[in-house]
């Protein structure tokens, strides 16, 4: 495992000495180019010696709207003036604390709801060689109706698999469930199943995606912080249905609260009985490991996962074939995110008419939203399939904050772009997300209220796609680039009317001819701000003049 022997080498020096590489090079077999194009290309590696103090500051979504460029410029300008010495600070993608931002890594360690005063305190304490603490992370059993558990012993579903129960009894009910993917693209999870079980051979593997690095997208660790019994479970059930011996929960590194919560429920598992080699009273044999991320947000597309688990630069997959049949070491493989294997318990608990009927309004099954930006109370909340956006922002998440009347939101991070406040009353669902133009997606809702540029947004969620976008293919590489420059210009007044053409003409062959969703959706932003927020572009781009006061002056983003 390539990318683990460099986790463990950079854990013990804090970087990659080359001279280390050259050993590893050794005892792998890989030769050194390989090893430095792995290590060259994931953000979490170090070629170099790190600072004494590291701060990365979140520059995304549900930061950005808190304010996280005047914190990093503040407490930039302090050190500079104050010191300590040795201190870098740095911008990056999304750390997974949307609800409480803004956020930032010092030396490795995940520290939200900072304020200037708090970070500078932190960057003093990791100064004088006192760690910060990480973000909080709540490990309680809260209710939540998509626990079938709440009485009796766990795992009642995989016990009932494991001693002979019918396989394609369960499958039925997944699919008379109408369970979809919850990651993203919705696939139906017992279609994914079923072609996995029925592909030829006997080494497969099913494969959880906990590496959820889009801007807003924090329901995944929500759910393992609070029911990571089901998430595993839902991996035996996979495991059972399909023969797969052997599952691995790929978690994004910035998560170690999480995967400590995790790793202690798989232990518990293995004592139980219900992990290992010839399980009691069964043939079966059932293996799930843990492998941590070492970071980039194209590592949640799931061929560039498999990619990374094989120890190679995450780079996307031309498809077809696809992982059902040639997924991980070219192997049939199940791939879901944490959402979608935490329904599976209840479904074969509860059955499929439970499961359906928790929606509402003509709508089947239950949502896990992620609520950030402008509102009273950001978190993540349990719904219904088929409740409005305005039921979740202003009955669930208190509102907007500052009493201020509601602008815009991105019903899942910046993939599905942005739609007004006049279409608040949209169905959580995916089919009436995508008539209304947007999409469902992993269910990450990013809040703006009045006062916000959405020009200034769109150009935030743009410079995301173009900083984390992987390289491979040309579309994604050159297009994201040239996006980001010219809506810097329209931003600062340099704009010029052929800038939206040519935004068209970027978009049209980013969408066509991106070999994954990076690319494809990275124009999702800019098109939805021109379509329902034009006149706004209209004024930086023709008057000078941003309408909001958000982007006047030298300091624009």
């Amino acid at each position: 495992m390539i990318i683990e022997e460099l986790r463990a080498i950079q854990k013990k020096h804090g970087y990659l000495p080359v001279e280390e590489l050259r050993g590893l090079s050794q005892r792998t077999q890989s030769p050194l180019y390989q090893l430095q194009g792995v290590a060259s290309f994931f953000p979490h590696f170090r070629l170099a010696p790190p600072p004494p103090v590291e701060v990365l500051a979140c520059i995304d979504m549900s930061c950005h709207l808190q304010d996280a460029d005047g914190l990093r410029r503040g407490v930039e300008t302090r050190v500079a003036q104050f010191g300590p010495t040795g201190v870098v600070i740095r911008p990056t993608s999304c750390l997974g604390q949307c609800d409480r931002a803004p956020a930032a890594a010092i030396n490795d360690t995940i520290c939200a709801g900072l304020t200037a005063e708090s970070l500078y305190t932190h960057v003093e304490a990791a100064a004088s060689g006192r760690a910060p603490r990480h973000a909080r992370v709540e490990a309680s059993a809260a209710r939540l109706i998509a626990d079938p558990y709440t009485s009796g012993p766990r795992y009642a579903a995989a016990r009932r698999l494991i001693a002979g129960g019918d396989v394609a009894e369960a499958l039925a009910a997944l699919k008379a469930s109408g369970l979809r993917g919850m990651g993203g693209a919705g696939f139906a999870t017992s279609l994914k199943w079923e072609l996995v079980k029925n592909a030829p051979g006997n080494e497969k593997y099913v494969v959880c995606n906990a590496d959820e690095s889009e801007p807003g997208t924090i329901k995944d660790r929500f759910i393992m912080e609070h029911a990571p019994h089901l998430v595993i479970e839902g991996m035996m059930l996979a495991q059972i249905v399909t023969g797969a011996r052997q599952g691995i929960l790929y978690i994004r590194h910035e998560y170690e609260g999480q995967r400590e919560i995790l790793e202690r429920e798989l232990e518990h598992c293995r004592q139980g009985g219900l992990l290992g080699q010839k399980l009691p009273g069964s043939d079966h044999s059932l293996d799930i490991s843990i492998f941590v991320s070492p970071g980039g947000y194209i590592c949640g597309e799931e061929s560039a996962l498999l990619e990374a688990l094989e120890g190679k630069r995450a780079e996307p997959r031309n498809k077809p074939p696809f992982p059902v049949t040639s997924g991980l070491h070219n192997k049939p493989t199940v791939i879901n995110n944490v959402e979608t294997f935490a329904y599976v318990p209840s479904i074969l608990a509860n059955g499929a008419d439970w499961f359906k009927a928790q929606g509402r309004s003509g709508f089947a099954g239950l949502k896990f939203v992620g609520v950030s930006g402008h509102v009273a109370r950001p978190g993540i909340y349990e719904v219904p399939m088929g409740t409005s956006i305005r039921t979740v922002i202003f009955d669930h998440a208190g509102g907007i904050s500052g009493g201020r009347a509601l602008k815009a939101f991105a019903p899942s991070g910046p993939s599905s772009g942005f739609l007004p406040a006049s279409a608040a009353d949209v169905a959580l669902d995916f089919r009436a997300l995508d008539q209304a133009g947007s999409m469902l997606g992993s269910g990450a809702i990013v809040v703006c209220a009045e006062g916000t540029c959405m020009l200034d947004m769109a150009l935030n969620a743009q410079a995301f796609f173009q900083r984390e976008s992987c390289g491979k293919c040309v579309p994604c590489r050159v297009g994201s680039a040239k996006m980001v420059d010219l809506l810097v210009d329209i931003v600062h007044g340099q704009g010029r009317p052929e800038h939206l053409a040519l935004i068209d003409e970027l978009s049209h062959a980013m969408g066509q001819a991106s070999i994954c969703g990076l690319g494809q959706f990275a124009p999702k932003p800019i098109l939805s701000v021109l379509r329902h927020f034009r006149s706004e572009v209209e004024d930086h781009l023709l008057r000078n003049r941003c309408p909001s006061g958000v982007c006047a002056g030298p300091d624009a983003q």
